[in-house]
């Protein structure tokens, strides 16, 4: 039985005060390997270090920075902090030491909770009232007080400061993405309509709580519904992963393009890539759907049977993999958002996709395409309760987002089709413009580039008028198939080149007249990559000559 929750007011206090109320004695948050606390527990627990946070002389309007990796604790400790009007700050685990300094320095939190794993990572002269290991709750910078004090219990309007969000982002420095409680909170009661969910659910939970895709949808609302959310005590390894999933045994899980794509080009894709009669076989339809039919099966029990909803979001799919998942009949959904919408825009649930759509616009949410070309593409423009109020301290790059009546440019170009679903068909910031001033989506090119076996990733910029690929090249595929390919790479320099020439040419083939790639660069190392896997474009591009 799928019930929705309707709340007085949309605000996280109301959400978690709701959920401890009237799923007290359910399981809450748990480690995979750990003993889940129940929502009575989790409250309390809340309520304990909100009195801590009192202690310390935090008032409502204060920041908090949280920096760690996935925990129960991260939980508690971000409940801890919006439920009594202070402003939490979550902060990436990517981020550097740089990166960490400048985002407690302009956020001006007072306290920083900090798991022991990440701690070095902290500056010894960060100005900050106290620092709280997160893992246990213990004070390790500043004084200790002697005086126990109790939390206030504040009035937490809809309208006021929840969040600030620093993103890593594609395209160059961070900014402090500033949400109300009702702007969260609206993506987690929104979310039922996309897929409805009870207590029952158990999510399994790996993508990095500070990122707002995993927060809203993997966290806020299965708390707003009494269900349980698992976390992993390691990285999201495949040998971290296939064990959790046979424990848990999740109903709703929450991806990134990347682990699905690895998954299909390894399991699926290889093992036919390797045999070319066997290849000719998979290229045929209607054999490569019944191969889809039976991995899919064998997918599915790998991730425990009983899967409803597996979301993909933060960047987006291979064309190739979404058909395998379609063809296969994984329950997968698609999302589209930004961590200024908080994030959701967009959702097709398992039963509504189109492949390469993003689904239509989330309830309460109006979408735009603003000045669309001859073909229907512009870029994408929101209006809703999810819109940020702006970036902190930064009302230049808020101006440039934000129009005076409520929309907000999203820097994506995409399209409608006749039923209004959603099309991406690229970041505004990354089209490069053809010699006959045509636009050219990179993203497009790459996910032509991307279908090749020896590619793992790959990423198309312009350098000096042209179209170049830097690519990352599948080594281990490529040496099953070439078995003397380091020979040719470290004594034959020649054929490495010949080869090299031979991919492009095959790449080529496959594209238009005008995302033809002048060159092939091969990279050494693997891309830097953003919290949702998305290539950071501002490394790799070269700065444009003036024409």
């Amino acid at each position: 039985m799928h019930k929705e929750i309707i709340l007085p007011k949309l605000t996280l206090k109301e959400l978690v005060e709701n959920a401890v109320k009237n799923f007290a004695e359910l399981p809450a948050v748990s480690f995979v390997e750990g003993t889940p606390m129940n929502y009575y527990e989790f409250g309390r627990e809340i309520e304990r270090i909100a009195d801590l946070l009192a202690t310390l002389g935090l008032q409502k309007g204060d920041k908090v920075a949280l920096f760690s990796h996935n925990m129960p604790n991260w939980v508690v400790a971000f409940f801890a902090v919006v439920s009594k009007g202070m402003v939490i700050v979550p902060v990436l685990p990517d981020f550097s030491a740089e990166e960490i300094k400048n985002v407690l320095d302009h956020s001006e939190s007072k306290v920083l909770f900090v798991s022991d794993r990440l701690s070095s990572k902290i500056a010894m002269d960060a100005d900050l009232v106290s620092m709280i290991r997160l893992d246990d709750f213990t004070i390790i910078r500043g004084t200790v007080p002697v005086i126990q004090k109790k939390s206030s219990n504040p009035d937490v309007q809809e309208d006021e400061l929840a969040a600030i969000i620093y993103t890593s982002g594609t395209t160059g420095r961070s900014k402090g993405v500033m949400l109300t409680h009702k702007n969260i909170t609206f993506v987690a009661a929104g979310s039922f309509y996309v897929f409805p969910i009870n207590h029952n659910d158990v999510f399994l939970s790996f993508l990095p709580l500070s990122h707002t895709y995993e927060n809203s949808i993997g966290m806020l609302y299965p708390i707003m519904y009494g269900a349980s959310v698992y976390y992993l005590e390691k990285p999201p390894t495949a040998a971290a992963l296939l064990p959790a999933l046979a424990k848990i045994r999740p109903t709703m899980m929450l991806s990134v393009p990347l682990i699905m794509e690895k998954i299909f080009k390894v399991q699926v894709q290889g093992k036919f890539s390797k045999n070319h009669f066997a290849w000719m076989i998979y290229k045929t339809p209607v054999f490569r759907k019944l191969i889809h039919r039976i991995a899919g099966k064998k997918l599915y029990q790998t991730f425990g049977g009983r899967l409803k909803f597996f979301g993909i979001g933060g960047a987006k799919l291979d064309a190739r993999v979404e058909r395998f998942l379609k063809e296969a009949r994984m329950p997968y959904a698609i999302g589209y958002g930004l961590t200024e919408t908080a994030p959701l825009l967009a959702g097709a649930a398992p039963n509504q996709n189109k492949l390469q759509s993003t689904g239509y616009a989330i309830r309460g949410v109006e979408l735009k395409i603003h000045e669309p070309d001859k073909n229907g593409i512009g870029e994408i423009w929101a209006k809703g309760p999810n819109v940020m109020v702006g970036y902190y301290k930064n009302q230049e790059a808020t101006d440039e987002v934000l129009t005076p009546d409520g929309w907000f440019r999203t820097g994506d170009f995409g399209k409608f089709d006749r039923r209004k679903r959603l099309f991406i068909k690229g970041r505004q910031k990354n089209v490069i413009i053809g010699a006959g001033g045509e636009n050219i989506y990179p993203e497009d090119i790459e996910s032509v580039i991307n279908n090749s076996h020896y590619v793992l990733e790959s990423l198309v910029v312009e350098e000096d008028g042209y179209l170049v690929a830097k690519v990352l090249l599948d080594i281990e595929n490529i040496e099953k198939q070439y078995e003397h390919l380091k020979t040719i790479i470290e004594e034959k320099k020649e054929q490495y080149h010949e080869w090299i020439e031979h991919l492009k040419k095959d790449i080529n083939h496959k594209l238009n007249k005008n995302s033809q790639v002048r060159k092939v660069e091969i990279m050494d190392q693997p891309f830097e990559k953003t919290a949702s896997q998305k290539i950071k474009r501002f490394l790799y591009s070269k700065p444009q000559k003036k024409k």
